[in-house]
C-alpha cells in the first residue's frame, strides 16, 4: 500500500514538472549562437511558468512565492550599439574639446601666415606744447616740441627672411594636421569606450536574467522539497540544501542587479549624460563571424590608418620644420617700410611743407646674441629626434596590441563554441540529476551540484558571446577601423 502511494505521488510530481517516467525528460532547445532577448540557457528541466501553474495546488499551500523573470519595460527607450556610438560622439565633451582645439590650431596657421602680409597703421596726433622746448630727461631724443596737429600712415612689408617664415607656416600646418588626427583618435577612443560600456551593460542585463531565472528555478525546487518533506518523502537535510541553494541564488541576483545598474551608469557617462537613464539595450551587430586567419594584414592596416600614429608622425614632421625655422634665425631679414602724412596745423618757421613721406629698405643682420639662436636651433633639432623615437615606439606598441587583440579575439571565438558545448552538457546533466532525484535514486547534493554547474555554464556561455563581440570591437580599434 505504501509503495503504491509513493508511486502515485511520484507520478504527480513528475507530471507537475512535465516529466514522463516512461518517456524520460522532455527535450530542451539547444542554445543559439546569436544572442536572443532571453537566453535559452535559462530554461532548465521544466518550464517555470508551467511549473508555477502546476504547483498552484502544492506550492501555494506552502505559501512560497515564485519569482518570475523580469520583462522589458515598454516605457524604456530602446538603444542600439550604432545609436549609442552616434550619441556618444555628439554628447561626449572629450570629442567637442578635441574639435575645438583643432579649430584653434587652424587660427595659428593664419597667425603665422600674417608675417607675409603688409602691416599698415594710421596715426592721428595733436600736441599743445611750449614752442621750441626740448625733452631733457627720460630719453636721448633731441626732438623739439611744437604745437601742431597731423595725420599719417605707416606701412611695413617683409621681403624675405630666407625661409624662416615659410618653415613656421609649414610647422603650423603640420600641427593642424596632427591636431585633426588627434581629434579623430579621440573619436575612436570614445567609440571603443562606448562599445565596451554597451556590451558590458548588455552582458550585465543578460546575466541579470540568468540570475532571476535561477532564483525562480530554485524557488520552485525549494517549494517541491518542502512538500515532499511535509509528506515524509524527503528528509530535513534535503530541505536544508534546497534552502541554501535558494539563498545562494538570491545573493547572485543581488550581485547581478548591482552589476547591471553600475554598467548602465558607466554607459550613461560615456554617452555624455549627467543623469541616469535606463535603456533597453538591443544588439544590432551581425551574427558571430570568426576573426581573420592572419594578423599580418591587420598589422599593416593598423600602421597605415591608426590616427594616433598619424598625429605623432605629423608632430615629428612639424618639429623638423620648426628646427629649420629656428636655424633660419641666423640669416638676415630684409623688409621695406614707408610712411606718409600731413600736418595741417604747424608753425611755418619750423615746417617747410604740410606733408611728409618716405620709403626705405631695411636689412637686419644678426651678429651675436650670446649663442641664443644656435641653442634654440639645437634644442628644436633634439626635440624633433625625440618625436621620431616616440613615433617608432608607438609603432612597436601598435604591432604588439594588434597581435595581442587578434589572439584574444581567436581565444574568445573558441570559447563561444566550447561554452555552448559545456552548456549543452550541463543541461543534460541537470535533466538526469532531476530525474534521478525525482525517482529517489540520488540525493539533494547531486541535484544541487547539477544546478550549480548549469548556472555556471549559463553564465559562462553568456559571457563568452559578449566577450567575443567586445574583443572584435577592441581589434577594430587597434587597427584604426572606425565602426
Amino acid at each position: 500500500m505504501h509503495r503504491r502511494t509513493s508511486r502515485a505521488f511520484l507520478a504527480l510530481i513528475c507530471a507537475s514538472m512535465g516529466i514522463s517516467i516512461q518517456g524520460g525528460v522532455s527535450a530542451q532547445t539547444k542554445p543559439q549562437k546569436t544572442l536572443p532577448d532571453a537566453p535559452p540557457v535559462l530554461q532548465l528541466a521544466w518550464n517555470a511558468s508551467e511549473g508555477q501553474q502546476a504547483m498552484s495546488g502544492i506550492g501555494a499551500q506552502a505559501g512560497a512565492p515564485v519569482q518570475s523573470s523580469s520583462a522589458p519595460d515598454p516605457n524604456q527607450a530602446r538603444l542600439t550599439r550604432s545609436a549609442a556610438e552616434k550619441m556618444a560622439l555628439h554628447n561626449n565633451p572629450r570629442v567637442s574639446a578635441s574639435h575645438l582645439v583643432a579649430l584653434a590650431q587652424h587660427q595659428v596657421v593664419r597667425e603665422t601666415r600674417s608675417a607675409y602680409l603688409p602691416n599698415a597703421n594710421a596715426n592721428l596726433t595733436a600736441m599743445d606744447a611750449e614752442t621750441g622746448s626740448r625733452i631733457s630727461s627720460g630719453s636721448l631724443t633731441a626732438s623739439r616740441l611744437f604745437e601742431h596737429a597731423g595725420a599719417g600712415a605707416n606701412l611695413t612689408q617683409l621681403i624675405t627672411d630666407f625661409g624662416r617664415t615659410t618653415n613656421l607656416i609649414a610647422f603650423s600646418k603640420l600641427q593642424e594636421k596632427a591636431q585633426n588626427a588627434t581629434a579623430l583618435a579621440t573619436e575612436e577612443d570614445i567609440i571603443v569606450a562606448c562599445d565596451q560600456a554597451f556590451y558590458n551593460a548588455l552582458q550585465a542585463q543578460a546575466l541579470l536574467k540568468v540570475a532571476q531565472q535561477n532564483v525562480t528555478t530554485r524557488q520552485t525546487t525549494d517549494t517541491q522539497v518542502q512538500e515532499l518533506t511535509k509528506n515524509k518523502l524527503r528528509s530535513i537535510l534535503d530541505l536544508s540544501f534546497a534552502d541554501v541553494n535558494l539563498s545562494q541564488a538570491k545573493l547572485l541576483l543581488l550581485d547581478a542587479q548591482n552589476n547591471a545598474d553600475s554598467s548602465m551608469a558607466a554607459l550613461d557617462a560615456v554617452l555624455g549624460l549627467d543623469h541616469l537613464v535606463n535603456y533597453d539595450l538591443v544588439d544590432d551587430s551581425d551574427s558571430l563571424q570568426p576573426p581573420p586567419d592572419d594578423a599580418g594584414p591587420l598589422i599593416t592596416l593598423g600602421l597605415q590608418q591608426r590616427p594616433d600614429l598619424q598625429a605623432l608622425n605629423f608632430t615629428q614632421q612639424s618639429e623638423v620644420r620648426f628646427s629649420r625655422a629656428q636655424r633660419d634665425q641666423l640669416f638676415p631679414t630684409i623688409s621695406a617700410a614707408g610712411t606718409v602724412g600731413s600736418v595741417p596745423v604747424r608753425p611755418d618757421q619750423y615746417y617747410t611743407s604740410n606733408w611728409w613721406g618716405g620709403v626705405g629698405v631695411n636689412i637686419n643682420i644678426p651678429i651675436f646674441n650670446g649663442f641664443l639662436y644656435t641653442a634654440q636651433a639645437k634644442e628644436a633639432n633634439l626635440r624633433a629626434q625625440a618625436s621620431a623615437e616616440k613615433s617608432r615606439q608607438l609603432r612597436d606598441v601598435i604591432v604588439r596590441d594588434i597581435r595581442t587583440s587578434w589572439l584574444a579575439a581567436n581565444t574568445a571565438y573558441q570559447r563561444v563554441t566550447v561554452s555552448a558545448q559545456l552548456l549543452d552538457e550541463a543541461n543534460l546533466a541537470l535533466k538526469l540529476a532531476q530525474t534521478r532525484y525525482q525517482m529517489g535514486l540520488s540525493s539533494i547534493v547531486e541535484l544541487s551540484q547539477a544546478q550549480y554547474q548549469q548556472t555556471d555554464a549559463a553564465i559562462g556561455n553568456t559571457n563568452a558571446q559578449y566577450q567575443y563581440r567586445l574583443a572584435l570591437a577592441t581589434l577594430n580599434y587597434e587597427i584604426g577601423a572606425t565602426p
